[in-house]
């Protein structure tokens, strides 16, 4: 198939739908979280993985695990034929509450590489929305590290152009904290 039949016969309702419930959970830097889902959905068909029904449903769906506790997986199971390998994914992603952030960021290495490309597309649409009047310096700076050691790796290893896309918002951000901390040392 080409790009716009699979586009055409692309069926996202069910998963859109299901995250809406996503709406009620604020984000630190405004909005919710559902516009996150949409904007991690929008960076990979800006990748163009609209191939892949799966990652694109699994991208609305990352985050509600840990946002809403909802672990009613038979319920995401039972919405198509994907439905199965997008809770796979899901869970892969999904902090557990037992886990470090940095026990969880060590994980994502050993995740499949479905998994990889939606945590790459999910942090290049947190750096987006990492600003200084949300975060402090110190706060994006550790962020950045983190993305740095953990994330770049997988970037590197799934998709070239999201290294790129992330080197250049890690770059941007420091910028943006080396003027925060150059404006209170005068």
């Amino acid at each position: 198939m080409n790009d716009l039949s699979t586009l055409k016969n692309l069926i996202l309702a069910p998963y859109m739908l299901k995250a809406t419930a996503l709406i009620g959970v604020a984000r630190k830097v405004g909005g919710n979280q559902f516009r996150h889902s949409f904007a991690t959905l929008g960076i990979l068909f800006d990748y163009k993985y609209y191939d892949d029904s799966v990652l694109l449903k699994a991208s609305l769906l990352h985050d509600i695990l840990e946002d809403l506790n909802d672990n009613d997986l038979d319920e995401i199971r039972e919405l198509d034929s994907d439905g199965t390998a997008v809770v796979d994914i899901v869970e892969e992603v999904t902090r557990k509450t037992t886990e470090t952030k940095v026990e969880y960021l060590e994980r994502q290495k050993n995740n499949s590489l479905r998994a990889k490309i939606l945590k790459c597309a999910d942090r290049i649409s947190n750096l987006t929305d990492l600003h200084l009047d949300t975060h402090t310096s110190g706060k994006i700076s550790q962020y950045l590290d983190q993305t740095e050691k953990y994330i770049l790796p997988l970037a590197r290893e799934v998709n070239s152009n999201f290294e790129k896309e992330l080197i250049d918002l890690i770059i941007k951000r420091r910028k943006l904290c080396k003027i925060e901390n150059d404006d209170f040392s005068i």
